[in-house]
């Protein structure tokens, strides 16, 4: 697929986004997130993976590869105990451009924000109004930063991503990710933010996934530091852990980041990401990421509010915290998950971190998910 066939109004639907996942600055106004000008290097594990056979992909059996294939993968990477046991990459995707990660760039978002909270830029328990003044007649008006941290907001929103003219429509125009309709008028993302209402749930009470809730976050960010969002991840978080390639992010008309699912990033340079988070937010023998703040990520959540929501389906066991979600299985294992097929997953017991990238062809497949956590499980394991 070729950059003459791939436009706005089709970038996210296959077989446009096998090429649009990796060129997204070619279709979307972006910034910059600079890399470190040290990179931390990779060590390799060679590690014969052609006789590891992953169940659950449709044959009872299947090879690495054909689940890679299967999954409509990109790009995958295997990392144990900081070095790099495996690296696939599609034959259209040389892994050289950066690859647009979605909602991973939520939990990416969650990093950035204990980060400032451990320099006291910011504080959870305070209101968003305390940050945003202006959201005071909204929905967001009474909740606080922890509630959108957390996807307790309880805000009236539909996400629906296959919606073409309702609610989420709108909020995609707003991001600049679709063409303006006559039934989505012009607005930019922050305005959009502000025309949310109350779902009269109490904030707290129910874990109700809204990426406008992450985009409002990376706001609150914005005005709490006073400094955009691209420079404030860069300086904090993109550099600290030695990422060697320059990252960016989409932002919409009037230049406001898409800190819920605009950050664009190479497949080793999330590996590092992930590694961050098994290494209690350590990287190169640095504390990046606050050592409390990883805790509180990976140790609370609500239960109950997760069982309240729709995603207690996929990890019955589970909690969300952070942006981040804990798997509840047998290896505490934790992940970061983007639609399309985007994910970071994390099993601390052995020691694994695992990237996949993706053009998944549905944004959401709850079969496909679910396979693929049973295949990272079973990955994981071979390293016990």
């Amino acid at each position: 697929m070729t950059a003459r066939a791939t436009h706005l109004g089709n970038w996210r639907e296959t077989p446009h986004s096998r090429w649009a996942f990796h060129h997204v600055r070619e279709l979307i106004p972006t910034t910059n997130i600079p890399a470190s000008l040290e990179a931390a290097p990779w060590n390799l594990e060679a590690r014969d993976f052609n006789n590891v056979r992953i169940e659950g992909f449709g044959k009872q059996h299947c090879s690495l590869t054909e689940m890679l294939t299967a999954s409509e993968s990109d790009a995958f990477l295997v990392v144990h105990d900081g070095q790099i046991a495996f690296e696939w990459y599609a034959d259209y995707y040389n892994g050289a451009e950066p690859h647009i990660v979605f909602s991973v760039s939520k939990s990416i978002t969650g990093l950035l924000t204990g980060i400032l909270v451990d320099k006291e830029i910011i504080n959870p328990t305070l209101s968003v109004a305390h940050y945003l003044p202006e959201t005071k007649r909204c929905g967001y008006g009474e909740c606080t930063v922890q509630h959108i941290l957390d996807m307790t907001a309880g805000i009236e929103f539909d996400e629906s991503y296959l919606d073409t003219t309702g609610q989420y429509a709108k909020y995609r125009v707003a991001t600049g990710w679709n063409p303006a309709t006559a039934e989505s008028p012009v607005m930019g993302l922050y305005e959009f933010l502000l025309t949310l209402g109350s779902n009269n749930i109490p904030h707290g009470h129910t874990f109700q996934y809204l990426s406008p809730n992450s985009d409002l976050l990376g706001w609150v960010l914005e005005r709490a530091a006073n400094q955009p969002y691209a420079e404030l991840l860069s300086r904090h978080l993109w550099q600290p852990v030695g990422a060697e390639t320059d990252a960016y992010i989409t932002v919409d008309r009037y230049g406001a980041a898409r800190s819920a699912g605009g950050i664009c990033i190479t497949l080793r340079d999330l590996g590092r990401v992930g590694e961050l988070m098994r290494l209690d937010g350590r990287s190169n023998d640095r504390q990046v990421v606050p050592i409390f703040w990883i805790d509180d990520t990976l140790l609370n959540g609500d239960p109950v509010a997760w069982q309240r929501g729709s995603f207690s389906q996929l990890l019955p066991n589970g909690r969300y915290r952070n942006k981040w979600y804990q798997t509840g299985n047998d290896h505490n294992a934790f992940c970061a998950i983007g639609i399309h097929g985007q994910w970071i997953y994390v099993d601390p017991i052995a020691a694994v971190t695992i990237v996949k990238l993706s053009s998944q062809t549905l944004p959401i497949d709850d079969e496909l998910d679910s396979s693929t956590l049973s295949a990272f499980h079973q990955i994981a394991c071979e390293f016990v």
